[in-house]
């Protein structure tokens, strides 16, 4: 059966994507994004012709993905590459899920700085857990975690947020000594999200004192010092949303659980109900009051909106700290996994995988895209085709 969506995020693109330019001109990293998506798994990229060869001669034409990070298309078969090699690294020990979230007040002033907002974002979660599991009235012990930021809300509009996968135990400061922590808790969320605010708004501050800030439109006020310090002064007198999901097993499970998160866009196709008439209907989930039910907006603002959550070029939406950080692949993990038991040895570098990359991928899903669909035959790659310069041919691809 074909799981394929019938209405993808590409065909409204491609049908109101010009209408979107003249009323909004995006930026040059949106209108790439635009292109890409729009010419994703056509003729434009070129692509091959598989063929089941020793059984029913079916022939199947595939086009080459532009591998967009933005682009809803793109994301499995970089999801299973990613977590494939990531899977050495997860240490066999129960993780916490702790969502970070800072206030709406904040969302113009993120949408216009977003590099700035979001790396403060990633510094003062990431400091505030490694700082208080490293405190010996609690866990004493160095963590690990890897954060993954979302900017959207099911509704699409702006929304950020950090999802950190964070270990519930560390390795000793001595190093000899792997420290669990309490089975059904890890730490206070009213403590994290105090330490974290407080975090948070003094990196603010300091970006707008050194004059980092982009203040404009519905921000101008905010460059008045005393507008700033108003600003500034109810941030602080919010409580700031952070919120610990129960924790959950070993490798295999964390592992399983990192692919739900890292490469989401702000809307899969499979949400995707009807386009007819200007407007794009799709499903979202009302958490409020916990209802599923659909929205239905002009193409024009639902390409306003996913628009919204195109990072900045090179930003890296994955980041890792504490035992998961690059710099303590080869030494603090390499103990913890040996300490837990694990026979993984990450202080060897990752032996390439020599098989093409529709058997690793499954390996990693359990799906087979060389499967015949007409006979259940193999399909054989006979032959290519070249990309048609046709002036759809995107202007580069962001995959970071």
């Amino acid at each position: 059966m074909d799981s394929r969506p019938r209405l993808e995020v590409a065909d409204v693109v491609r049908e109101h994507g010009d209408d979107y330019r003249r009323a909004h001109r995006p930026s040059a990293a949106q209108e790439k994004v635009l292109r890409n998506i729009a010419a994703c798994r056509t003729s434009v990229l070129g692509g091959h012709v598989d063929e089941c060869l020793d059984s029913c001669g079916h022939e199947r034409i595939s086009y080459n993905s532009c591998r967009d990070r933005h682009c809803p298309k793109c994301q499995g078969p970089q999801r299973a590459e990613w977590l494939e090699g990531r899977l050495e690294r997860v240490l066999p020990t129960p993780h916490f899920h702790v969502v970070f979230t800072i206030p709406d007040d904040l969302n113009p002033l993120a949408l216009r700085n977003k590099n700035a907002v979001y790396k403060i974002l990633f510094n003062a979660a990431s400091q505030t857990l490694l700082e208080l599991a490293r405190d010996d009235k609690r866990l004493g012990a160095t963590i690990g975690v890897t954060a993954v930021l979302h900017t959207w809300g099911q509704n699409l509009l702006f929304h950020p947020h950090l999802h950190s996968i964070v270990t519930g135990g560390g390795l000793s400061p001595n190093g000899e000594e792997w420290i669990p922590g309490r089975e059904r808790y890890f730490l206070p969320v009213a403590v994290i999200g105090k330490l974290f605010r407080g975090k948070f708004l003094d990196a603010l501050h300091r970006a707008h004192a050194s004059g980092e800030l982009t203040l404009e439109g519905s921000t101008a006020h905010l460059a008045d010092p005393m507008a700033w310090s108003t600003f500034k002064d109810r941030l602080y007198r919010k409580n700031w949303i952070v919120y610990a999901k129960p924790p959950f097993g070993g490798a295999g499970h964390v592992f399983k659980y990192l692919g739900r998160y890292t490469h989401r866009v702000a809307i899969s196709n499979h949400r995707l109900v009807e386009m007819k008439n200007g407007r794009v209907t799709f499903s979202y989930r009302d958490y409020k009051n916990d209802l599923a039910t659909t929205m239905t907006l002009t193409a024009e603002e639902f390409l306003r909106r996913f628009l919204l959550h195109v990072l900045p070029a090179g930003f890296t939406r994955i980041r890792h700290y504490g035992l998961y950080a690059g710099r303590n692949v080869t030494t603090k993990l390499v103990v913890a996994h040996r300490l837990l038991g694990s026979e993984t040895d990450t202080s060897q570098p990752k032996q390439e995988d020599p098989r093409p990359w529709w058997e690793r991928f499954l390996d990693n899903t359990g799906i087979d895209v060389m499967r015949c669909p007409v006979c259940g035959g193999r399909l054989t790659r006979t032959r290519r085709i070249d990309p048609s310069f046709d002036g759809l041919m995107p202007t580069g691809t962001d995959t970071s």
